[in-house]
């Protein structure tokens, strides 16, 4: 055999890896209630405060794509198991913590583990059979948006009602029962880039890229975007990764193959996932500010926390619904059409919003449409990535998608936080997002996810090998074939 056949008793694999990503996203949601109170609870400042939230995404993006490539060389399992191990311990810290350093520690600790959606992603392709392929790939990816939506009203629960620590011993428990579910129910495939060496030149240069990157985006509408500092990690930012692509091109082995990166098929997903990112990301920033900003505004609905993130759940339960008619809809019409229905639905739910954000009913009606199409999208990338790309590269492939697929957040939260920044209001000697400010983010995100449809419809379709297009009916090209 060529490579590591699909087994049959895959149910327990899939779900195991779908609450594994379930779980990563409610850690990185975890502290969304808390924002207001971390000053208190840790004795700092407020711009101590956030760099609980900003470390996760700084680690995470280093570690995401590092995690997929050490999973080709070493094992997707062995390295689901090495990203539980900081899930946990990041999680027992926080809950002991009593200052911000230590909590910055155990907030990074999470971010470590991130990297287990891509890797589980590219475990399926090694142990699903064929038809079952497209369902549990869309499950499994949408699996991060689906934990975020259910994440935030439970974690707002806990916060109001019980201890804040038992929000992180809760998922200190979470993260070691996807641990032992991993050990016991996860198979253990060889290695698809097994002798090949790990280039870490390459994953110190993208680190430092990345790094000044994502902050330069995260911090730059407090530190200003014509500071010194921002201006300073863009340049940085720019020089790392400007290296860091020549040393990839030249090195025998390296983190990401950006010669596969720069196929068309593989580049416009990669660019229609930053889009889908943005405007995911457009109405989770917005949703929460509409409803909990005060009545007295005239657009504000008055919600509490925890009503806000009840309101907004059912747009979770249906991307756990909308995945396995996707993967449907990706057997019988292929990866590509569904990324583009995915894309049009989230323009059409921005659409929808204009005339639906002045009651909470509405903006609930208007998630339940984003989310679905998030869903379609989020289930569509990974197959396109995964027929495009070789076995060796699978989990590498996809870590960087999933990084895209981050950066696009991080981009739509900096967009959506300067509008709103600038579009204003005085009420109360206080200044306040204006209602003008949150149309203009709500078109932003209609049309991104509409240039984001654009993009996916230009993806070029899969060449035999005798140069005719193979189509994409069935997900069984995405799958090795035996010798």
């Amino acid at each position: 055999m060529d490579g590591p056949q699909p087994t049959s008793r895959t149910g327990g694999v899939v779900a195991t890896l779908a609450l594994a990503g379930t779980v990563a996203a409610v850690m990185q949601t975890l502290v969304t209630p808390l924002i207001a109170e971390l000053p208190r609870i840790l004795h700092t400042t407020p711009g101590d405060a956030a760099w609980v939230i900003t470390v996760t995404l700084l680690v995470a993006g280093v570690c995401v794509p590092v995690s997929g490539r050490l999973g080709d060389l070493i094992g997707k399992r062995r390295m689901l198991l090495i990203c539980a191990v900081p899930l946990v311990a990041g999680s027992v810290v926080c809950a002991l913590s009593s200052s911000v350093l230590p909590m910055i520690v155990g907030r990074g600790l999470q971010g470590m583990g991130m990297g287990m959606v891509p890797l589980g992603i590219a475990l399926l392709r090694d142990v699903v059979p064929a038809e079952k392929l497209s369902g549990s790939i869309a499950l499994v990816s949408a699996s991060m948006g689906i934990g975020g939506a259910i994440g935030l009203p439970v974690a707002a629960a806990v916060a109001e009602y019980a201890d804040w620590r038992a929000l992180f011993w809760g998922s200190a428990v979470l993260a070691l029962l996807i641990g032992t579910l991993i050990w016991f129910l996860v198979p253990d495939v060889p290695a698809g880039a097994k002798g090949q060496r790990f280039d870490a030149p390459g994953a110190l240069g993208l680190a430092v890229g990345l790094v000044c990157l994502l902050l330069a985006i995260s911090k730059g509408a407090d530190w200003g975007w014509s500071s010194g500092t921002t201006l300073g990690l863009f340049i940085v930012a720019a020089a790392a990764l400007a290296a860091w692509g020549v040393w990839e091109l030249r090195t025998r082995d390296p983190l990401i193959d950006l010669r596969t990166t720069a196929r068309p098929r593989v580049l416009l997903t990669n660019v229609a996932s930053i889009l889908v990112g943005v405007g995911m990301y457009a109405f989770m920033l917005i949703a929460p500010q509409l409803l909990q900003f005060p009545e007295i505004t005239g657009y504000g609905l008055g919600q509490s926390m925890l009503a806000t993130g009840l309101w907004m759940a059912p747009g979770g339960v249906m991307m756990m619904i909308v995945s396995p008619l996707g993967g449907k809809l990706i057997n019988a019409r292929g990866p590509k059409l569904a990324l583009v229905c995915g894309a049009l639905v989230i323009s059409t739910g921005y659409g929808l919003s204009l005339a639906l954000m002045d009651s909470a009913w509405g903006l609930m009606v208007v998630g339940i449409v984003i989310n679905s199409g998030v869903g379609l999208a989020y289930g569509a990338m990974p197959a396109l990535i995964m027929s495009s790309v070789p076995l060796s590269e699978t989990a590498a492939a996809n870590g960087f998608n999933t990084l895209m697929r981050s950066l696009g957040t991080t981009i739509g939260s900096a967009v959506i936080g300067v509008v709103l920044a600038q579009l204003t209001i005085t009420m109360g000697g206080h200044r306040l997002a204006s209602e003008t400010g949150f149309r203009t983010g709500l078109l932003i995100g209609c049309g991104v996810a509409l240039v984001a449809a654009v993009i996916a419809a230009v993806i070029p379709a899969v060449r035999a090998a005798g140069g005719a297009d193979e189509g994409e009916q069935t997900p069984k090209d995405q799958v090795p074939a035996p010798a």
